[in-house]
């Protein structure tokens, strides 16, 4: 029992240390994308999207995990086709 709670704590730290870092870099694509940081605006994006897909993994949570899996692909599409 203490070791189960001892996981769901440190997936819980996992998690809210992935959301916040990856907020943090997808406000960075924000700043690069007013500033025409290009191409790198979209890396910042990709690296935040993708923080995002595994914060929706990691809670199981299938909406955050679907608008972030087709958010990637449209990106990644994109970017193949430049």
């Amino acid at each position: 029992m203490a070791s189960e709670v001892t996981d769901i704590a440190r997936g819980d730290r996992t998690a809210f240390v992935v959301k916040w870092v990856a907020s943090v870099i997808q406000i960075l694509g924000y700043a690069g994308t007013a500033f025409g940081w290009t191409p790198w605006h979209l890396y910042l994006f990709v690296v935040g999207v993708l923080g995002w897909l595994v914060v929706g993994v990691l809670w199981n949570d299938r909406a955050i995990m679907l608008i972030h899996f087709v958010a990637l692909g449209a990106m990644l599409a994109g970017m193949a086709s430049q």
